[in-house]
């Protein structure tokens, strides 16, 4: 992948028991990943777009270090030529880094704790973005609550990825609005007309 899709996660909210081991295994899976050239074989992270975007998503991380997190795996640039950054895993990030309120459109997952439900919908909700949002749960009443509490056009439970070209996809707030795909996305083309007919006398 070069960079990241518009819908990936951008920021990661773990529930404070289980983030060591989270972000741990996550970690790990990320740091196996291989970064180079997409016409090379094995290779599962391709470069950013330029220098410029590279520099940007460097600049994010070392906000986010400056502030106090910590960098489980990645972290820096890969190689002289190209524009590759590592796969980078970040965890202990305050809510005050850019990053958290930022697209970040590179291969960072930020890790930030919440410690109950209403904190989680607070941080979580604390964007001027609203695209997609994802929640992982076990409990089918806490996984409704959540779909309507978040403020994103778009929610996926317990899966990764949410497009489907028979599905309405778009956002709110910053991340636009309307929608493409499915009925909704063809109503954005028509107008309606209303047609007043006297009747016959």
């Amino acid at each position: 992948m070069c960079g990241r899709p518009a819908r990936a996660a951008n920021r990661f909210l773990v529930q404070e028991s289980v983030s060591d081991e989270f972000a741990e295994k996550f970690a790990a899976r990320m740091a196996a990943e291989k970064v180079g050239r997409g016409t090379e074989d094995g290779v599962t992270v391709g470069p950013l777009i330029d220098d410029k975007a590279r520099e940007g998503v460097a600049a994010l991380v070392r906000d986010a270090t400056d502030r106090g997190a910590r960098v489980v795996a990645g972290g820096a640039a890969v190689g002289d030529i190209g524009y590759f950054y590592a796969r980078t895993v970040l965890t202990d990030v305050p809510t005050d880094a850019k990053l958290m309120q930022e697209e970040i459109f590179g291969p960072v997952a930020p890790i930030t704790t919440f410690s109950d439900h209403d904190e989680a919908l607070r941080m979580a909700n604390d964007t001027r973005f609203g695209l997609v949002a994802y929640a992982f749960t076990r409990d089918l009443t806490r996984a409704l609550e959540v779909s309507e509490a978040l403020e994103f056009g778009m929610v996926g439970i317990n899966q990764g990825i949410v497009s489907n070209p028979a599905a309405p996809f778009g956002g709110v707030k910053h991340s636009g609005f309307g929608r493409e795909g499915g009925p909704e996305g063809i109503e954005e083309y028509l107008s309606v007309k209303y047609v007043g007919v006297a009747p016959s006398r």
